[in-house]
């Protein structure tokens, strides 16, 4: 053992020492090598065409040929630029450099036999001295490169790595790990039977039914997934399949990503919760994107939310005149203004970008704006949207959802907007909470809006679109799951049995945008969410896939615990996005239409009287059992949680 320790560590010395030593430094070694050598291969040419070890009488006769062939070899081979090749990247490209050099030192032995005098320089040398001196200059220069490689691998610490996918992209990430002082790639995985036990990239290739044995003969401890062509589902199942080992997954950035210029191919990136998911995004309908927005004036409220902000990213894409960001955020509303002020000037985009401050509670700068920039699109995506926040601000949740959104329908009826789409949210349907509440009676505003538009013929057409939760928006569990498992955990889930729909934030902005489109007013477009995801799984996953195991009875030693919270208030088990059953498909496969009974106008009227009067008298208990009356399903029988509510309660009984 000692043994091996004086060698690891002298290999370690002497790596190190030629790993740093100047560039300078190691092309003078080089050319002190070549100058003593390519004597030795001149040598070796006589030797070979003589068949004698020592011919004397003819070196003797020839020996100017030796300095001589040092001289101009040194000379040749700094003209072909063969030095300034950094030896441990060497590659298919030097061996052209090193031939050209070496032809020049054979052509000039050649000139030189014409001159010489008896013995006379047998014709055949110069050919034999190509091949000699190709085999040392080649040969010692890629021995060089193998030896750092080897050294690189087995003497200097660094992560042992298999590589899922043995085509171009497993190709491209093996020989950019090749140098790394990371990474040791063992082999290639991939799902092609036609490749299994042949060598790519001087890596065997295996069966994916290998790879525990591979992790426990190589001890890997991460797998590079290799498959940027592949479908969402596809990696999912690949990501399933791994998932189950004690490794974590870093994958190449997808075809679309590199192309776009966002990514490189040799940039390793952690697993997308997308990829998770499997769902495989429906390309959009051009001509549904381009009606609602294309020389069209476009009103975003909410505009600097996570919805709000990604909606107008692809309305930027799609030909705007103007897009007016409203947003009451200072914060937010600045950053999307320069993200998007920022793509106008890079693309030389004729667009007006304006961003106006302001409440969506606030009718009289509603009104500014929409008769201001003649608006005839509007997206209204402001809402305080997270549960347990409302739930303890009751009074907000009803002004800004309920109130703020009624503004936004009146000051579209009397600006005479071609279009306004609601951005709605699976809690509303059979709502357990204050949020669901508040969001369904913003819906049913809406349709009495549409109502409305359809009774004085103004051709204002309302609609709405509902979806359940996106990822990568705030108050998402994801990124909360990541920085648990960042800091160690223990990672939080409320319970063991939630579920819930996930979408993509990209995929869910397209998809609000062509269901508007397809608007004739009143109607709920309901987006296809896939298959529920049970939170307990995907937190267990997502530990997996960081090369950590779930602490648990069955294995106590793991690294990470999952704990369960408890429901919070009015949180619900699972969520739902259809109210009636009668969905129907529309043109685009991910959009499903639906028809839902219009509210009681009265009814919705006197509804909204006494909710604006609870308010008032900061009644949140008479609020909560107003919305109780108006909105079907919802039932206020959680605890009143409210800051300010028990705040004034404390204070009365002081």
């Amino acid at each position: 053992m000692i043994a091996v320790l004086k060698y690891s560590v002298l290999f370690d010395g002497l790596f190190n020492r030629i790993l740093h030593s100047s560039r300078s430094n190691k092309r003078l070694v080089m050319m002190v090598a070549d100058s003593f050598l390519l004597p030795v291969c001149l040598w070796a040419s006589y030797a070979l065409r003589l068949s004698e070890w020592w011919p004397e009488e003819r070196m003797l006769a020839h020996w100017w040929l030796f300095p001589m062939v040092s001289i101009v070899g040194i000379s040749a081979f700094l003209f072909v630029k063969i030095y300034r090749t950094v030896l441990r990247y060497i590659g298919s490209q030097a061996i052209l450099q090193i031939a050209k050099g070496i032809l020049m030192i054979a052509a000039s032995i050649l000139i030189a036999g014409f001159f010489a005098t008896a013995p006379t320089i047998p014709r055949s040398i110069p050919m034999i001295f190509v091949l000699v001196s190709f085999a040392y200059v080649a040969g010692s220069r890629f021995a060089y490169r193998a030896w750092y490689h080897w050294v690189l691998h087995h003497y200097l610490p660094n992560e042992t790595v298999v590589i899922y996918g043995a085509g171009g992209a497993g190709v491209q990430i093996a020989s950019a790990i090749a140098d790394s002082l990371e990474y040791r790639a063992v082999g290639f995985i991939d799902d092609d039977a036609t490749l299994y036990g042949s060598t790519v990239h001087g890596l065997r290739v295996y069966s994916p039914s290998k790879l525990p044995k591979l992790i426990e003969r190589y001890k890997i401890s991460r797998v590079l997934l290799a498959i940027p062509n592949a479908t969402k589902s596809e990696r999912r199942r690949v990501l399933e399949s791994i998932s189950s080992f004690d490794v974590s997954v870093l994958t190449v950035p997808s075809t679309p990503d590199i192309v776009s210029g966002m990514v490189t191919m040799d940039q390793l990136l952690e697993v997308e919760i997308e990829d998770l998911l499997g769902r495989d995004i429906v390309p959009p309908d051009p001509e549904l994107l381009a009606t609602s927005i294309r020389g069209k004036n476009v009103l975003v409220t909410g505009a600097g939310g996570s919805i709000g902000s990604e909606l107008c990213r692809q309305i930027i894409a799609n030909d705007p005149a103007a897009l007016v960001l409203f947003d009451a955020s200072e914060f937010n509303l600045y950053t999307i203004e320069e993200e998007l002020g920022g793509l106008i000037v890079r693309d030389n985009l004729p667009i007006r970008l304006v961003g106006i401050l302001g409440s969506v509670t606030d009718r009289t700068r509603l009104d500014d704006v929409i008769i201001g920039w003649d608006i005839h699109t509007i997206y209204h995506a402001a809402a305080y949207k997270h549960v347990p926040i409302v739930e303890r601000n009751v009074a907000a949740g009803v002004e800004n959802n309920v109130f703020g959104t009624k503004t936004v329908c009146d000051a579209a009826l009397c600006g005479n907007v071609e279009r306004m789409v609601m951005i709605s949210t699976d809690k509303a349907v059979r709502p357990t909470n204050v949020m669901g509440a508040t969001k369904r009676l913003a819906e049913l505003t809406v349709q009495d809006a549409a109502r409305k538009a359809a009774a004085r013929k103004c051709g204002t057409l309302f609609t709405m679109v509902r979806f359940g939760n996106v990822l990568g928006s705030s108050g998402s569990v994801v990124p909360l799951f990541r920085k648990q498992i960042a800091e160690g955990g223990p990672v939080t889930v409320t319970h063991a049995d939630i579920t819930r729909y996930f979408m993509t934030i990209e995929e869910a902005a397209s998809l609000v945008i062509q269901a508007g489109s397809m608007a004739v007013g009143g109607d709920v477009f309901l987006l296809d969410m896939g298959k529920e995801v049970r939170i307990q799984q995907l937190a267990e996953q997502m530990i997996r896939l960081s090369g950590l195991e779930v602490r648990n009875d069955d294995n106590p030693d793991g690294d990470i615990e999952i704990i369960h919270t408890g429901l919070r208030p009015a949180e619900k088990l699972y969520e739902e996005l259809l109210i009636g059953d009668n969905p129907r498909g529309t043109q685009h496969p991910r959009i499903m239409r639906t028809t839902e009974n219009q509210p009681d106008a009265d009814k919705l009227e006197t509804c909204l009287k006494t909710l604006r009067a609870a308010l008032a008298r900061r009644d949140v208990d008479g609020a909560r059992a107003i919305l109780s009356d108006c909105v079907s399903g919802y039932e206020a029988k959680s605890r009143i949680v409210d800051h300010l509510y028990h705040a004034h309660k404390t204070t009365s009984v002081s």
